[in-house]
């Protein structure tokens, strides 16, 4: 249903007027032209929570069953997201929040180069190499008309799928690509104070977002934060700890009482720090490179408790593997981290610049929705 029908509704009292005229005859008045119509996402009424009329599974919204994977609430079959391309595919749609200058650059400052092949690029400077620029640096402006021009095409397509705003860069990642990686480390140990008030103001910042976000009536917020090598974390457990847990708890906490999940993406091997993310609260757990993770730990702490966001390695498996292998791969990550109830979101990502044929991107996708055959 477009919103605008809805708005209609609820100015002529109808929607508020609801527990004053709840009777069989109104319910058949209200639900059934609706229920002919193909309208079932519950997000677009607020009543249908407390209504004894319920959907068939058949028509459970795509928006519904990947709630009902976060919450462990038993969803009809494994949900998936489509991320960069195709993704009117699957259950997810993403909507960008970053702005980028004309120039080129990114709305922070800093560039990444590209070589046109199909990666994001790679940042060949720092923004603020020194701290007499970095001293007085100021976040972006929100300018949430520019920011939200796609948001009434990105509700069309979107339909009845949940619908996620992404941060994209954020956090450390966006600290390292302002300061320069090695000028980053070095902050955390020698400027304590530098690195607050930086990493504040990007922190104050993503959560101004993530309040537009939420009044644009998104559902979930993604952030994309490496922390990994391929063998482990950048820095200790316990700097981390001290330095970045507190902030994102909250983050988090902020983003929850909005209403929104919260997503997390984290490239490399972080598996020292996957149970502090659960600690301070991430809804939806992207281990990206399930190839350098152990995953069987993983999931006999963190298994019915944790859902996760798991694609068939994008390294390995998913760009030099057979189409069975491919399956198998799939079922591995479905044995150790989905429990009965939930828990497990399949990411599909198509990486022909690094190789993957569209046999083997189609077989992503497949495998996933084999779990539940």
């Amino acid at each position: 249903m477009k919103m605008a029908k809805l708005g209609r509704l609820d100015s002529l009292g109808i929607l508020g007027a609801w527990p004053h005229l709840y009777s069989r005859s109104f319910l058949c008045f209200l639900i059934l032209p609706i229920v002919r119509k193909g309208y079932n996402d519950v997000d677009y009424f607020p009543f249908w929570h407390n209504a004894v009329f319920r959907l068939p599974q058949a028509m459970t919204s795509r928006k519904t069953i990947v709630d009902q994977a976060i919450r462990f609430q038993s969803p009809p079959r494994i949900p998936i997201w489509f991320v960069n391309c195709d993704q009117t595919e699957g259950d997810v749609m993403v909507y960008h929040l970053s702005l980028n200058r004309a120039d080129g650059t990114n709305e922070w400052g800093y560039r990444l180069e590209k070589l046109d092949d199909g990666t994001m690029g790679h940042p060949l400077k720092p923004h603020l190499p020194d701290w007499a620029a970095a001293e007085g640096f100021a976040a972006p402006q929100l300018q949430e008309e520019e920011r939200m021009a796609g948001l009434p095409a990105f509700l069309e397509e979107c339909e009845d799928r949940y619908r996620l705003a992404s941060l994209d860069l954020s956090g450390f990642t966006v600290y390292t690509l302002l300061r320069g990686f090695e000028n980053s480390m070095i902050d955390f140990l020698t400027e304590p104070e530098r690195f607050a008030r930086l990493m504040d103001t990007i922190i104050d910042f993503e959560c101004a977002l993530m309040a537009l976000a939420a009044r644009r009536g998104f559902h979930g917020i993604h952030f994309a934060d490496d922390w990994g090598t391929q063998t482990g974390l950048m820095i200790s457990p316990p700097l981390w700890r001290r330095l970045f847990k507190p902030r994102y708890q909250r983050q988090f906490q902020y983003a929850h009482k909005l209403g929104l999940d919260v997503w997390f993406h984290c490239c490399g091997n972080f598996a020292e720090i996957v149970d502090d993310f659960h600690e301070i609260g991430v809804d939806v757990l992207n281990i990206s490179q399930p190839n350098v993770v152990d995953l069987a730990p993983i999931g006999r702490r963190l298994r019915g408790r944790q859902c996760f966001l798991m694609p068939i390695s994008y390294q390995t498996v998913s760009i030099h593997g057979t189409v069975e292998e491919i399956y198998a791969e799939a079922q591995r990550i479905f044995q150790l981290l989905a429990a009965p109830t939930g828990g497990l979101i399949g990411y599909v990502e198509e990486y022909s610049c690094m190789g993957m044929s569209r046999e083997n991107y189609s077989a992503c996708a497949e495998a996933f929705r084999r779990l539940t055959k």
